[in-house]
């Protein structure tokens, strides 16, 4: 039998200790989350005065939650279902001191970035173009990931797990992040702002970096620009990071030479927009972690946030208000 997904997110101490007590499970309690927070110790019952804590499960709807917080101050810890919390940047930005937030980020590290890697060999092997054949090629093309120069741009837990999984192909890899500390697995760590030094060496290069008004189209016609014709990029993280019409002129120019999005900007892509029938891009639909993978990661990361809000505990994927992720 498979083992599944795993969660290798590390836990920390808050900066505030919030106060146990009941669990709400919103905006409309599910089964299996609730016996999540009930397996941490919790007494799951519905928004009251007495509620001291939320776990939250849609990715969206903040006025309500909002709402929820302003009408009911004795609340203390959040818990939000995905890894990017960029959805509720206007609530965490104006969120009472006394909240402890945390998020699923790190938890689904391992689906998603198995889908990195698959998206980054399909662009390599030229899979979009050749999916879409009608006859027989005689023309053998597609470039191996053996031995090539990857710069992965974020440094959490996708990011670790990414380069865990491309261990085994031997690249030289560069990480982008905002300080040097190193990774396990890189050859290199530059901070952002040396971000345009690398990319002109960069064979692949994986988004995996938050969502913030810092990184708002990381990547526009300036860095496409400044990218091997051979290059491909790789996004799995949150649209936004690219200027999404710059990509397009990018590929259709042959500037880059293919691109793997699970995510784009706008989220749908509408029907019709030009990079659906771009021949050197593949987009995925935002399916790098199906509902069937992230249900029970989602599930542990309750139940182990829960035991820590009960019992005073550390806890998993803390959320920093001010810094949006």
């Amino acid at each position: 039998m498979s083992r599944g997904h795993r969660d290798h997110t590390p836990a920390t101490a808050p900066a505030f200790r919030p106060e146990p007590g009941p669990i709400a499970v919103l905006p409309r309690a599910n089964e299996v989350f609730v016996a999540a927070a009930e397996a941490g110790g919790a007494v799951v019952a519905p928004l009251s005065a007495e509620t001291r804590g939320i776990v939250w499960l849609t990715y969206g709807r903040s006025e309500e939650l909002d709402a929820a917080l302003s009408e009911n101050p004795g609340i203390q810890w959040v818990q939000l279902p995905w890894a990017g919390v960029d959805a509720f940047a206007g609530l965490l930005a104006a969120s009472r001191p006394d909240i402890v937030w945390t998020s699923a980020k790190g938890a689904y590290s391992e689906p998603v970035a198995e889908h990195a890697v698959a998206l980054t060999l399909a662009a390599l092997r030229e899979l979009p173009q050749k999916a879409q054949s009608t006859s027989w090629q005689a023309t053998k093309t597609g470039i191996s990931l053996y031995g090539l120069n990857v710069v992965v741009v974020g440094a959490g837990g996708i990011a670790i797990e990414i380069l865990r999984l491309l261990a085994p192909f031997e690249p030289f890899v560069t990480v982008v992040r905002r300080s040097t500390e190193p990774l396990a697995g890189e050859d290199r760590t530059v901070t952002a702002a040396h971000l345009a030094d690398v990319l002109p060496e960069a064979d692949v290069v994986i988004l995996a970096a938050a969502s913030t008004t810092d990184t708002r189209h990381l990547f526009g016609a300036e860095e496409f620009a400044a990218m091997k014709p051979s290059a491909v990029i790789v996004n799995i993280a949150r649209g936004p990071l690219i200027d999404t019409d710059a990509l397009a002129a990018a590929l259709a120019s042959g500037s880059i030479a293919g691109a793997g999005l699970d995510v784009t900007d706008p989220e749908p892509l509408p029907d019709g927009h030009p990079l659906w029938t771009e021949p050197r891009c593949l987009v995925t639909s935002h399916s790098a972690d199906t509902p069937e993978m992230t249900a029970p990661l989602l599930a542990n990361r309750i139940t182990t946030n829960t035991r820590a809000f009960i019992e005073g505990g550390d806890f998993v994927g803390i959320v920093d208000p001010k810094a949006g992720y």
